[in-house]
């Protein structure tokens, strides 16, 4: 046999015929050739061994050959390569360069068949694996029947069976299961068994994946909000603005509320309300007076008796994980020497771009909180942290008028306590009279929880009469409101409190609403001293000696002998000595005590005021105006003295204040001594 080459073809029928050229092959023994042939027969011989179809005479012929061509072609006709590789190997008429080729060659194909060993061996190691592992636990369960046993491994398949069902993400998953795996090779006596089994079971029960369906249906949510609370269209406007908003972009983040107003106006029950008309799940975390970290985030696994922290656990009780989450009394969050910060914790919960992955120490597992829609609810600002405040949006509540009272009493409140004490509308009727009367003088607050109460014992009362027979249907009216609930315990009081000079009433705002302040200003034979009393704090005691400052300054236009400042003591008091007072707000009623004290005129009994002073004479704006001018319409005043940069806030006061209030904008003290006291005072 020998190789050549086609010159030309010939013929075609009945069989190609070509002329051809013979080629001349050499054979050059030399060194490097030996040693490509004795490379090339040990990875033939290699590969024979990973080839087990291959005949074993193939293998002694191979290594008998002595011609480098004939190995070469030898090779090249039975190894598994492309045709046109084999016809590049034929047209190589070079010994050595065919051998190089056919080494690369041959060194692949041994590679191939290395890593299909390799795959062969693992795949059959794995399968012996399982059958061993399934061997063994069919035996487990032979003898834990025998033993008596045989509810444990039936706990474990249904443990199992629980993870692959209970919607976890995968990395979750993998991590339950690997926890699984431990728990199988434990004995049901151990310690550690019912610690694993337990946070198995936590794993298993929470809402990775549950929802409740959205209501996303505005106008029925309108009427829900309406239906269950009077007024607080800043609050209802937000929350159908929040369901538009969902309806346009479904996979929008749940917005971070904060209700902040005086208790009893119904912060609390207006998260459930939301919830209502969303359809989605109601629960509530208390958090006045927690003071440890781990309430919040979760204690770790290692200690005994460890739990989960207040939010996966409320989350685990909705059974959803698009829930509305109401922490309430956010403002109340204690803070532990040795326990960490709680309010630090809620900062991961109530960032949207953290609580994707809100990691609890129990779980020790990323969960997504992204999707609840979280209301905080608080009395006051002033002890939430800055960085806490800053993660959610502020919607103030403040107090109802006596309208709104009545309203709320007249729908809910009266309805309710009915209900509580077993009785119904046709034996028992309340006037509107009577309610008024309960509202103004045996109950002085901001929110309705006082007014419910003293309705709910008027309405016991009629109870007891009914149950003992003495009468089959009552009519409730002022007179027997104070029969039942006696004398009023708030009387009006402004008009005695200011008949004499050097008195003024003020206007304070506290976390339970608004409130009067009586400033009283009295003088002693003395040298100049000024005395303050009641309870005030540093920033009110400043505002004290700067409106003396500025009545010192305009003795002259006041008519005041600058003699008397020297010759005597000026004492400023505050009643309700035992209650703290702070702010700058009570400046321009001090200044109006101290000048009708030096210019011996009453203040009028039916005016209020508030606002910071400076020492120019000008009147600051101050906070809290709405809660202020609610607590002057309670208490009998006709006119209210606000500073003038504050009229960007008369939007916010309620109409029926608007309607029944007298209101001074105030730019200088000048006006607040010329409505107080009188034009006839300034001299000048």
């Amino acid at each position: 046999e020998q190789r050549f080459r086609v010159r030309e073809f010939i013929d075609g029928y009945p069989f190609l015929v070509a002329k051809i050229e013979r080629l001349a092959e050499e054979e050059a023994h030399t060194a490097e050739v030996e040693a490509r042939m004795l490379r090339l027969k040990e990875l033939i011989g290699e590969l024979l061994e990973l080839m087990p179809q291959a005949p074993s005479e193939l293998v002694n012929a191979v290594q008998q050959i002595t011609s480098p061509a004939m190995l070469a072609d030898m090779i090249a006709a039975f190894i598994d390569i492309a045709p046109e590789e084999k016809q590049k190997l034929l047209e190589t008429t070079d010994v050595s360069e065919r051998l190089d080729k056919l080494l690369e060659h041959v060194g692949h194909r041994l590679e191939v068949l290395r890593l299909s060993k390799e795959i062969t061996e693992r795949t059959k190691k794995t399968m012996e694996e399982r059958q061993r592992e399934f061997l063994l636990r069919e035996q487990l369960k032979t003898i834990q029947k025998e033993l008596g046993e045989e509810e444990e491994g039936v706990e474990v398949e249904e443990l199992r069976r629980a993870i692959e069902e209970a919607g976890m993400p995968e990395e979750v998953k993998e991590h339950a299961l690997k926890e699984l795996k431990r728990l199988e090779r434990m004995h049901e006596s151990q310690a550690e068994y019912g610690m694993l089994r337990t946070y198995l079971e936590w794993l298993i029960e929470l809402p990775w994946s549950k929802k409740t369906e959205e209501k996303l249906d505005i106008e029925e949510a309108r009427r829900i909000l309406d239906e269950d609370h009077h007024d607080l269209e800043k609050v209802k406007r937000r929350i159908l603005e929040y369901l538009a908003v969902r309806k346009l972009n479904p996979e929008g983040k749940g917005p971070i509320l904060c209700f902040v107003g005086p208790p009893g106006v119904g912060k609390t029950s207006l998260g459930q309300s939301i919830a209502k008309a969303t359809g989605r799940k109601f629960v509530r975390v208390a958090l006045g007076g927690v003071h440890d970290e781990a309430e919040i985030r979760g204690h770790r696994r290692t200690y005994v008796g460890a739990m989960p922290g207040k939010i996966i656990q409320a989350i685990r009780k909705a059974g959803a994980n698009n829930c509305v989450m109401m922490l309430d009394e956010i403002d109340k969050l204690g803070m532990g020497a040795f326990h960490g910060d709680p309010a630090a914790a809620l900062l991961e919960v109530l960032d949207p771009e953290q609580n994707i992955n809100f990691v609890d120490n129990y779980l020790g597992v990323p969960f997504d909180l992204s999707k609840v829609m979280f209301i905080c609810t608080a009395n006051v600002l002033d002890t939430i942290p800055r960085p806490l405040l800053d993660r959610m949006e502020i919607i103030e509540i403040p107090g109802y008028t006596e309208t709104d009272k009545l309203h709320i009493a007249r729908r809910y409140l009266v309805k309710r306590q009915l209900e509580a004490c077993g009785l119904t509308p046709q034996q028992c009727e309340i006037s509107d009279d009577a309610l008024i009367t309960i509202i103004r003088y045996y109950t002085r607050e901001a929110g309705v929880r006082n007014l419910e109460r003293e309705i709910g014992a008027v309405f016991r009362w009629a109870a007891v009469q009914i149950a003992e027979g003495k009468a089959e249907k009552i009519r409730i009216d002022a007179e027997t409101v104070q029969k039942v609930l006696g004398p009023p315990k708030y009387e009006s009081e402004v008009a005695m409190r200011t008949s004499i000079p050097g008195v003024a009433t003020g206007l304070a705002w506290t976390p339970v609403g608004g409130d009067i302040l009586f400033i009283e200003a009295t003088r002693t034979p003395g040298t100049g001293k000024l005395i303050l009393t009641g309870h005030l704090g540093d920033v009110m005691k400043e505002s004290a000696q700067a409106a003396l400052t500025l009545v010192k300054a305009r003795c002259e236009r006041l008519g005041i002998d600058p003699k008397e400042f020297s010759e005597a003591d000026i004492h400023v008091h505050v009643p309700a000595g035992a209650t703290p007072k702070d702010g700058p707000s009570a400046g321009v009623a001090i200044f109006v005590a101290l000048v009708s004290l030096f210019t011996d005129k009453p203040v009028r009994p039916d005016v209020a005021m508030t606002g910071e002073i400076s020492l120019r004479g000008l009147v600051l704006p101050v906070g809290g105006i709405k809660e202020k001018v609610l607590a002057a319409l309670q208490a009998g005043i006709k006119t209210v003295m606000l500073p003038a940069r504050n009229k960007k806030e008369w939007e916010d006061i309620p109409e029926e204040a608007r309607e029944r209030l007298r209101f001074v904008w105030l730019e200088n003290v000048d006006q607040a001594i010329i409505e107080a006291i009188g034009p006839d005072v300034l001299k000048h």
